[in-house]
């Protein structure tokens, strides 16, 4: 005869590990925390979110203010862009094209900046080629999409051959941009390292007359690359 007593619903929600056992432990959590905290659950919640947000903040997008008009007229002085950081965190590297945050430290001075990437590593970068154009491995580049209107892709010649793993970065606005062209002579001759990439530009957030999303420009898709591939 089977002696062995049975639990009875009220039995089973009080077993270890049984949902609501998890649910009350949780719940007493809850309790003995917030008589401690001025606001109680209130300032719990707030300060949940805060460490969310912080989280958010380093690892996955990061808020940055446009400090000057080297990005017109796409990007303009006080707009706020989103900044992607996984962008280049899983193998992907970034591609002409793209606008990007970097840590300029020592390349083009303390702070960070916003530039976009014309050559990768590899590339053979001229200014300006026989079309009066900035030419990317031997294929002009048309960058009217982007370009300021009225602006000359450089005043100031350069050819040069972008190291592996670094890129070469310019203005928008050409003639009011200081970016790898000015700082040829500097140490690591004007190329940022891939590894001092914050990550991309994906929006503009802010003010809300300017929202829209950053796409890589199609100029650069016929650009062949360094070995003779698209990229």
């Amino acid at each position: 005869m089977d002696t062995e007593a049975q639990p009875t619903e009220r039995d089973r929600s009080s077993l270890p590990g049984s949902p609501g056992t998890e649910g009350r432990s949780r719940f007493a959590l809850v309790s003995r925390l917030t008589p401690w905290l001025p606001g109680g659950r209130i300032t719990l919640t707030v300060l949940v979110c805060l460490v969310f947000l912080l989280l958010l903040n380093a690892f996955v997008v990061q808020p940055f203010q446009i400090p000057s008009g080297s990005m017109e007229q796409g990007l303009r002085i006080g707009d706020r862009v989103l900044v992607n950081k996984l962008a280049y965190r899983f193998g992907a590297r970034p591609r002409r094209g793209d606008v990007v945050v970097f840590d300029g430290t020592g390349y083009f001075g303390n702070g960070d900046y916003v530039k976009r990437v014309v050559g990768v590593g590899g590339d053979h970068v001229v200014c300006c080629g026989k079309e009066g154009r900035l030419e990317v491995n031997g294929r002009p580049v048309d960058e009217t999409a982007f370009l300021r209107p009225g602006d000359a892709p450089s005043s100031v010649p350069f050819d040069v051959v972008v190291p592996a793993g670094r890129l070469f970065l310019l203005g928008d606005h050409r003639s009011r941009s200081s970016d790898s062209r000015d700082h040829l002579g500097s140490p690591g001759g004007g190329m940022v390292p891939v590894a001092d990439v914050i990550g991309r530009a994906d929006w503009i957030a802010w003010p809300y007359a300017h929202w829209r999303h950053l796409t890589r420009p199609s100029a650069y898709a016929r650009v062949p690359a360094a070995g003779g591939a698209h990229g």
